[in-house]
């Protein structure tokens, strides 16, 4: 009963009893109660693996258009005309890794609905095989977008980007301070931003999210995510909070207005941060020398100024200091003046050939050299 009632409630399996060998056999139980794939808003049934199989070509390689940390995605046809995307994911029965993802996935996105967020429209369990099924996203994701080369970049003239960074924040914006209980993603990046056919931004990879529940405005948990985009206080402490993901989508916007990687790495100067670079064109007054320059002079340079502000805000080392994301999407929009305010320098997790996610102890802040040069933060960008 307490299994059925974690699945009407869409609770987490961090609810789970602690006990290991308990909680491997009331998954196992809530994994039979939910082998059934279900279409919604249409129809619910009944399906097997061999169904998401015929409408891959057998996971074929020809079908393949992603892969994440715990399976590939494919694409499929189904026997109603739909195109989906199948993710299938192949569980360690025994460690039960990716068991955690796969349920976070469902329980999170089952209520949810943004134009902004993917849509999840089934699921399957068979053995120890795990398929998620989305709507299929034309463009793929944005990260092949942005780093498959110069010709790739061209393709997103500068409406796009904007467009696309306000759609993310749209969708965070969401999910941190419409939905109830709140939900942090955790995973913000640009692999995990999937582009439909008209370029439209949906957030996608839920298996990381967080629920904050009874009005918390943080949990503590192991540390999971993407180096680079990782929040330093995050990255040290496992305090989790809402202002983790501003720190990520930050970095995320840093990224598709410049078209360069968020970490770069060459045998003679070691690693670069885009963090980094931002902050020093920032504190040079040449911030437009960050513009991807595929973009020739085809865009508005106050626009420009404005939304790399926007992210070196984000990015503040000082967590209470960067702003919720309801106040990221209207400092974007203009609807906030941000032209007078000050910036404090942007926190990084540094060390990245030693960091291994899990021990905390091996996480340290790397700041800017010229750290007594750091500037107060205006109220303005104070959102706690």
């Amino acid at each position: 009963m307490r299994l059925e009632r974690f699945v009407r409630e869409k609770g987490e399996i961090s609810k789970f009893p602690l006990s290991r060998q308990t909680q491997r056999h009331e998954v196992q139980f809530l994994f039979l109660k939910m082998f059934f794939f279900t279409i919604r808003n249409s129809y619910h049934r009944h399906t097997q693996r061999g169904e998401l199989k015929v409408a891959t070509h057998g996971f074929s390689a020809s079908n393949k258009i992603g892969e994440g940390a715990f399976g590939s995605v494919y694409k499929g046809l189904l026997t109603n005309g739909s195109i989906v995307a199948v993710k299938m994911l192949s569980i360690e029965l025994e460690s039960m890794r990716g068991e955690r993802e796969f349920v976070s996935e469902i329980t999170t996105l089952t209520n949810l609905e943004h134009e902004n967020l993917v849509t999840l429209v089934g699921c399957c369990v068979e053995g120890a095989k795990r398929f998620l099924v989305y709507n299929y996203m034309e463009n793929n994701s944005l990260a092949q977008v942005l780093l498959g080369g110069e010709q790739n970049r061209i393709k997103l003239r500068w409406g796009a980007r904007g467009r696309i960074l306000l759609g993310v924040a749209r969708g965070l914006a969401y999910l941190h301070e419409e939905v109830k209980p709140h939900i942090v993603h955790r995973d913000i990046k640009a692999s995990n931003i999937l582009l439909d056919q008209n370029l439209i931004p949906k957030v996608s990879d839920f298996g990381l999210s967080r629920i904050l529940r009874d009005n918390a405005s943080h949990i503590s948990t192991h540390v999971a995510g993407t180096l680079g985009y990782l929040a330093p206080e995050y990255a040290i402490s496992g305090r989790l909070t809402r202002k983790t993901d501003v720190y990520s989508f930050g970095v995320l916007l840093l990224e598709i207005i410049s078209g360069q990687t968020v970490v770069n790495f060459d045998l003679e100067h070691g690693e670069h941060y885009l963090v980094q670079k931002a902050w020093d064109l920032y504190r040079a007054n040449r911030l437009l020398q960050l513009v991807d320059p595929v973009l020739g002079m085809n865009y508005p340079e106050e626009d420009a100024v404005r939304y790399i502000k926007v992210g070196l805000l984000c990015v503040q080392e000082t967590a209470r200091f960067r702003p919720e994301m309801s106040t990221a999407l209207k400092m974007l929009t203009n609807e906030i003046d941000i032209g007078v305010v000050q910036i404090s320098q942007p926190g990084l997790v540094a060390d990245l050939m030693n960091i291994k996610l899990g021990h905390k102890t091996t996480f340290r802040s790397h700041y800017t050299k010229a750290s007594n040069m750091e500037s107060t933060p205006s109220s303005l960008s104070s959102c706690s």
